[in-house]
């Protein structure tokens, strides 16, 4: 295969590089700020494609965050890219603490008990949950019977908390994101075309003198 990885990596180095890249975090972060920065688009489209995705990571829609950046930018009009690369700002390290802020807000806001003890419990829900729309898919086909009884322990306890909890705070992040990134985009927008009509002057005047050197 023409991109096939040389070296095949392990299970266990793939989750290992899930929490610390290759490079570090610093390195990665900075790859990423130099992606968005060279994406097309005004810094205001840009910045709404950011925002979206930042909002997007404190929403309880694991697995879908890609389709739901990107559904959010357009309904947006920001560039739906950027909104795929803010998504990374969730990732191992940073969902614990998004899951436990949105997870006690939502219960909070909702005047109802958390109901579990530890995160583990809160992604075993989704485990189960997963489970059960798998079963009830499989009982389409097959004598087996259908059953929503976890899927709506699911829904009360962490699905509907998380994404009612997930508002507020995704919210701060996401215009936090978008306050920090417009200002910093466009002024690279603008080091970069003066650079390029630099460089498009310095090639105007070598082929002007050509002609005269002949």
């Amino acid at each position: 295969m023409v991109f096939k990885r040389r070296d095949a990596r392990s299970w266990g180095r793939t989750l290992a590089e899930a929490f610390w890249p290759r490079g570090g975090w610093g390195r990665a972060i900075t790859y990423l700020k130099h992606r968005l920065r060279r994406l097309p688009g005004t810094p205001e489209q840009i910045g709404r494609g950011i925002f979206a995705g930042a909002v997007t990571v404190f929403t309880p829609f694991y697995g879908l965050h890609f389709i739901v950046a990107a559904v959010f930018a357009r309904v947006l009009r920001g560039n739906m890219l950027a909104a795929l690369l803010a998504t990374f700002l969730g990732n191992p390290l940073t969902y614990i603490p998004i899951s436990i802020i949105s997870l006690r807000l939502g219960h909070w806001l909702l005047g109802t008990p958390p109901e579990f003890r530890t995160t583990r419990n809160v992604f075993d829900r989704f485990g189960e949950a997963a489970g059960d729309l798998w079963h009830n898919f499989v009982a389409m086909f097959t004598p087996a019977q259908a059953h929503w009884d976890g899927l709506i322990v699911f829904w009360q306890t962490v699905f509907y908390p998380w994404l009612v909890g997930g508002i507020v705070p995704g919210l701060i992040a996401g215009l936090v994101c978008y306050i920090v990134s417009v200002p910093v985009i466009r002024a690279y927008q603008k080091s970069r075309l003066a650079r390029l009509k630099k460089r498009m002057g310095k090639l105007r005047d070598q082929a002007g003198a050509a002609p005269q050197d002949g």
